[in-house]
């Protein structure tokens, strides 16, 4: 199978993933709002809703990574000449898998510390799996980097690659 393919099948799954939390989150919401207007508050909602807005975020992140639709200033490196346009995209790539897998690492190091720790309203639910979410998803935005940096390099020699991502 062809890496674009592979590529395009991982968006797709991270889109469901996204998909998928967007409504849990709405469903969620929605029955904390209904039950808080019957006058029979869910005591979980708040810590619940705070739970799927972050992993919202996070697989968020991931999705925008392999999109390539982080902020960054590709015009600037577009003005470069060609070997240090080339070095600052490498350079670039390096940094940005380099900082995520510091994030994978040090988020799974605290997992441990939080594997005492549970929930305040659903005490049968730990913080180390509500928190697994960070290294996770550092490992799914490095994932996203390594698929798509074919295309960036690609695309800095002047090929066919990348249009209109707006990624570091």
């Amino acid at each position: 199978m062809r890496l674009e393919a592979i590529r395009r099948r991982y968006e797709l799954a991270l889109e469901w993933v996204v998909i998928t939390l967007m409504a849990a989150l709405a469903v969620e919401v929605i029955a904390g709002v209904v039950f808080r207007s019957a006058g029979h508050s869910l005591v979980w909602y708040d810590e619940v809703a705070s739970i799927l807005l972050a992993w919202l975020t996070f697989y968020g992140s991931a999705l925008a990574a392999v999109k390539r639709a982080h902020i960054g200033c590709p015009e600037l490196v577009a003005m470069l000449p060609p070997a240090p346009r080339m070095l600052a995209r490498v350079l670039v790539e390096i940094a940005v898998i380099g900082f995520f897998l510091l994030v994978g690492w040090t988020g799974y190091t605290v997992l441990g510390v939080l594997d005492t720790d549970h929930l305040v309203s659903l005490p049968a639910i730990s913080v180390a799996w509500v928190q697994s979410v960070v290294p996770i998803s550092a490992a799914l935005i490095i994932a996203a980097e390594l698929l798509n940096l074919p295309r960036v390099l690609a695309d800095v020699n002047g090929e066919p690659g990348i249009s209109g991502g707006a990624s570091h």
